[in-house]
């Protein structure tokens, strides 16, 4: 079993559905509203779980219902929650979301988040150090991105950082991280005086940059690889990118290549918005592997 440690956010994920977006302005009338638990963290340890990974949350809640109801529903999924702090002097952080003509419209308030410092993450520090493979995000400070890297680098603890939601990266986190996995845009960010195609050369076998429905693209050290996504019927795309990002370092971690992982990972996220929820339609392992 692959054990991994993720260090990122937890939010309750207050979901609109509409049959289109409303301009500035504008008022319409919704289909539905539902509260789901989500956060960039959050979903890729429920996603790696599902997929059979032994999985430490590291991350902050509010002392209030919808971290109560996030705590809880970790623990439903297998997570494990020594390192879930909850915090007093703030609310649980949330997003909100407009599912609307097949896609989705988000706006993070990142509440809690905000607390999940270089401080707690040393008091994870000796199940990071234990761990196959460690996964982060930037819905939490950037100083702790920073400090995470810094210590997987120096002891030899595989890195998977996600850049999302996108702002720039110090070049040394780019380099001391084993993979990062931005989507087109914020690959342009993160490179942004750079051709998409010199920094995938640039970084072989560690950029792998998600292009939505038309799959993964990375450098394998020779040539420029196209994965392609499986097609199906999207109900809900929110947490995708996250089941991607924990399916990929759940297969690269037992040592499958990196293009298999890519595979493994995008069959995993094409489930997974089959589904109603970020967390809803999250495959298991045995799901992914009767479908490959």
């Amino acid at each position: 079993m692959v054990k991994m440690t993720i260090i990122g956010s937890s939010s309750m994920d207050l979901v609109v559905t509409a049959l289109k977006r409303p301009n500035k302005g504008e008022t319409i009338m919704g289909e539905s509203f539902k509260t789901v638990p989500g956060g960039k963290g959050a979903n890729q340890a429920v996603a790696a779980a599902r997929l059979g990974a032994e999985v430490y949350m590291v991350g902050c809640v509010g002392n209030d219902g919808f971290g109560e109801e996030i705590v809880n529903n970790f623990i439903s999924n297998g997570v494990i929650t020594t390192y879930v702090k909850p915090v007093t002097h703030s609310e649980t952080g949330t997003a909100h979301i407009t599912l609307a003509e097949g896609d989705n419209s988000i706006i993070v308030v990142k509440g809690a988040n905000n607390y999940v410092t270089p401080d707690l993450v040393e008091k994870a520090l000796d199940v990071i150090l234990e761990s196959d493979i460690v996964l982060i995000q930037q819905e939490i400070p950037e100083e702790t991105v920073e400090y995470v890297t810094e210590i997987c680098f120096t002891n030899n603890v595989p890195l998977l950082l996600n850049p999302a939601p996108a702002r720039p990266i110090s070049k040394t986190v780019i380099e001391k991280a084993a993979y990062i996995t931005p989507n087109e845009w914020e690959a342009s960010v993160l490179f942004e005086n750079k051709d998409i195609h010199e920094a995938l050369k640039e970084f072989p076998n560690k950029l792998l940059i998600t292009e939505g429905k038309n799959g993964v693209r990375y450098f394998d050290g020779k040539n420029e690889v196209l994965v392609p996504a499986y097609v199906v019927e999207a109900v809900d795309t929110t947490g995708a990118g996250d089941t991607f990002n924990a399916a990929f370092a759940v297969a690269v971690a037992e040592g499958k290549s990196i293009k298999d992982s890519i595979r493994f990972a995008n069959r995993a996220a094409s489930l997974s918005v089959t589904k109603f929820g970020a967390q809803g339609g999250m495959p298991t392992r045995e799901e992914v592997e009767g479908s490959l």
